[in-house]
């Protein structure tokens, strides 16, 4: 438990506001601090002539067309999806009428595009951040949802804290970094894995929930210095959910800051396997976005490697050979099975099939039942906040973002804003629940 003393300054407390006088001039006219830090920063040079005059609510901006279309498209939506809401759609998307800049945010906030974005030439290429190794039917996957997007550049904003918090409080790299290599073999890499982490076979059959485990497998990550977040909604926004058939988890890579996200939206049994996959990427030291399924041996080499990793590492087949019951059906072997390691019953079909104790075929078939069954459970929602906001941000995140602002060197505006709400004693609370008090 950290306690820290009194906190006697308030400068902590809020950001220092400039004065409200500053103004901004932009092709001659003249904005309120709000208004230009709402237009962004993009080359004001380059920016085309604002019409009219006066508030907020009359400047009127000479958006693009084609960037109101490329916004609805970017987030999956259609003209009538939008027109009760922005009665002149179609006037703006013709070019015979232009939104006001208040206008214009509420159409950037529906689409979830950047605002200083409209104000382009044209639609600006958007590729994922980091190597993508999504495929579907063997091919690279199209344009990314601004989910997607928005959930991989806050956790990159998160690692670049964190970064800084581990330099300044003279942590040590982690040890596992970039050990692996795709010659080496990748059991032997997941007996090292499963030593370092503690991730034993016997203390997961002992669990009675696959949730119970999970959170167990998380802490063991966290434990070894890797940032581990979860969650199935873009922060804290119940109304933009993510989509696990887009991908399922992704994996920061860094020698301070390892981060993993695992997609929320997914059931705790293919979590577990996310979780291991993406964990195998820190091993080798490379940052990747992933749709790890069990189905079929990626074509990608290094996502054939983190598979092979996972797999072993949750269903080891030394273990898997005494555990099984040869005269069981498949359904049996399935439901004995997936308890035992606390996986997916995807998962141990693909473990029995690797160990050559079930067909192709009826690999085949009863994988195809699976996901159908599947299709069928859907996955929890809700939940404690603090339980749900631990989870989205990562104990351990959450712990240094507590010590940090207490301890004066984080304010606690950039506190509120890394864990995703803005209440003192929410954040006290939390800070409680990390072993942080004040």
């Amino acid at each position: 438990m950290v306690r820290l003393g009194h906190i006697k300054s308030h400068r902590n407390t809020q950001e220092r506001v400039e004065p409200a006088k500053a103004k901004v001039r932009i092709l001659g006219q003249r904005l309120r601090p709000k208004q230009a830090a709402a237009i962004g920063h993009y080359d004001r040079s380059k920016t085309a002539r604002l019409v009219g005059r006066g508030t907020m609510a009359t400047l009127r901006v000479p958006v693009k067309p084609a960037m109101l279309q490329w916004a609805m498209d970017r987030a999956c939506k259609d003209p009538a999806d939008l027109e009760h809401r922005f009665g002149k759609l179609a006037e703006w998307m013709a070019g015979d009428a232009q939104p006001t800049l208040k206008q214009l945010e509420g159409f950037a906030k529906a689409t979830h595009a950047p605002l200083g974005y409209f104000f382009l030439n044209k639609p600006p290429q958007e590729p994922v951040p980091i190597p993508d190794f999504r495929t579907i039917a063997g091919k690279g996957v199209g344009r990314p949802s601004p989910e997607l997007l928005d959930t991989i550049h806050d956790c990159q904003r998160r690692q670049e804290w964190y970064q800084r918090y581990a330099r300044s409080s003279g942590l040590e790299p982690v040890a596992f970094a970039g050990t692996a290599k795709l010659t080496d073999d990748p059991e032997t890499i997941s007996g090292r894995m499963r030593k370092l982490l503690g991730f034993s076979v016997a203390e997961r059959a002992s669990f009675p929930t696959y949730e119970n485990a999970l959170k167990q497998f998380r802490q063991q990550a966290e434990d070894a210095g890797v940032l581990v977040m979860a969650s199935g909604i873009v922060g804290s926004n119940t109304h933009r959910p993510l989509d696990p058939d887009e991908f399922r988890g992704f994996a920061l890579a860094d020698d301070l800051a390892p981060l993993v996200f695992v997609n929320g939206k997914d059931t705790k049994s293919a979590q577990m396997f996310t979780l291991a996959h993406e964990l195998a990427h820190l091993w080798l030291g490379e940052s990747a976005l992933s749709d790890a399924v069990p189905r079929a041996v990626p074509t990608q080499r290094v996502e054939a490697w983190c598979n092979a990793a996972a797999a072993e590492l949750l269903v080891p087949m030394d273990d898997l050979r005494m555990a099984r019951d040869p005269s069981a059906s498949v359904q049996k072997e399935i439901k004995h099975l997936k308890k035992r390691y606390k996986v997916s019953s995807l998962v141990v079909l693909r473990r029995l099939l690797d160990g050559g104790f079930i067909s192709r075929k009826s690999f085949e078939t009863a994988y195809d039942a699976e996901l159908a069954r599947l299709a069928q459970e859907g996955t929890s929602s809700g939940g404690d906040f603090y339980r749900t906001t631990l989870s989205r941000v990562g104990e351990r995140f959450a712990r240094a973002v507590a010590v940090s602002t207490l301890e004066g060197r984080s304010t606690f505006t950039e506190a509120f804003g890394l864990l995703g709400f803005n209440n003192i004693k929410t954040f006290r609370d939390l800070s409680a629940q990390v072993g942080v008090e004040f």
